[in-house]
């Protein structure tokens, strides 16, 4: 997208900073520097494996005393002022920056870093592991509050330009093994932030959900996105459908509120999709979150997951998809993970997918009305 452009700089402590600029941006080229005095970064966390399921836990203890639901004149993602000090020096479209105190980092001392899929795939007692990756903050917005669905398409354009791009670049780092994009909204999710903001994460694995997936792949065949996708465009499920993505909510949904949507032709990430179809993507996800905030008088609570490919495996028959779930199941009911979800993975759900589709559809049609993108 030539009219979306990115500017890099650093931050007083190294870590990278890019704006990317709406393509009918009133903003001009030059950006102020971060004139702030930094501690030195903290050491990265490190990876714990859990020998009953191999999967790795990062302990990441810098975050435990992270910033939480600060005052609008406190916002570490807003544009500096005098008396405001924050993470991003200058007045912004969209912002990307590393994460201050991030749960995979940068290898800052030598010794312990992850040795490839082969070492982290090997069981064994008490294994550790450097936590090296990346994380970083997308801010949607300058504005203190909102979401996505609160954006212009315009920004919404530059939003999925800015994933696109940087999962390119996070995929082409030294050992990384996957990239996620995500943003999760509301306090009912754990939020510890107010502005409109979303992270992607770059881990030094594959990650568990994601290693089940292939596992699935390898077991029903290559071609099984292209008969998911086959099936749902034809079920009473189906949410949006455009030209190049169809929105629906799946078969076998867990939550009160989930919906995924895929690319009708095979993609492995954000990074490998076209203009036209980024282009399409920033409008349909826009109606659609916001006929999810449309469901209630209150906006509604989500995690929205960019499930992508890995970086090094599975890239063939592993199709983008997004995943967005809400634990909302009534107005002022929440879906708690208790014994079965939480202790063994076995999930019960409360309302038939068919049901929420019904809902969902209705939701999209009266937030297109109240708000046409």
């Amino acid at each position: 997208m030539p009219d979306i452009v990115s500017r890099e700089t650093v931050l007083a402590d190294g870590r990278q900073l890019i704006y990317f600029d709406d393509a009918d941006t009133t903003l001009p080229a030059e950006r102020r520097a971060d004139a702030r005095v930094l501690d030195p970064r903290p050491l990265t966390a490190s990876m714990r494996q859990d020998v009953l399921t191999g999967e790795w836990v990062s302990i990441a203890a810098a975050r435990q005393n992270r910033v939480f639901l600060p005052s609008d004149d406190a916002d570490p993602l807003a544009p500096a002022s005098a008396s405001n000090p924050s993470e991003i020096p200058d007045i912004y479209d969209v912002a990307v920056f590393e994460n201050r105190s991030p749960s995979f980092g940068p290898l800052l001392v030598d010794g312990n870093a992850p040795a490839g899929l082969d070492d982290l795939t090997a069981i064994g007692l008490e294994r550790t592991r450097t936590s090296v990756g990346r994380c970083e903050v997308v801010c949607f917005s300058p504005a203190h509050t909102g979401s996505f669905a609160s954006q212009t398409a315009s920004r919404a354009r530059t939003i999925v330009e800015a994933w696109a791009q940087r999962t390119a670049a996070l995929s082409a780092m030294p050992g990384i093994e996957q990239v996620f994009p995500f943003e999760n909204r509301g306090a009912e999710i754990g939020v510890t932030l107010n502005h409109p903001h979303g992270q992607i994460y770059a881990y030094p694995y594959v990650t568990p959900r994601t290693t089940k997936l292939l596992d699935s792949i390898d077991r029903f065949g290559r071609d099984m996105f292209a008969q998911i996708l086959e099936r749902e465009q034809a079920s009473e499920r189906v949410l949006l459908r455009g030209e190049h993505f169809t929105a629906f909510v799946p078969f076998a949904a867990r939550w009160p509120i989930e919906v995924h949507m895929l690319p009708h032709r095979h993609v492995p990430d954000l990074a490998a999709l076209s203009s036209e179809e980024r282009d399409e993507l920033a409008i349909l996800y826009l109606r659609l979150l916001r006929g999810i905030d449309a469901l209630y008088e209150t906006p509604t609570p989500y995690i929205s997951a960019w499930h992508q490919a890995p970086v090094n495996v599975g890239r063939h028959a592993t199709r983008l998809m997004l995943q967005v779930t809400s634990p909302r199941r009534a107005e002022n009911r929440l879906k708690f993970l208790a014994g079965s979800e939480a202790a063994m993975g076995a999930f019960i759900g409360d309302v038939p997918p068919e049901t929420s589709a019904a809902l969902v559809r209705d939701a999209i049609a009266r937030a297109d009305l109240e708000n046409p993108v």
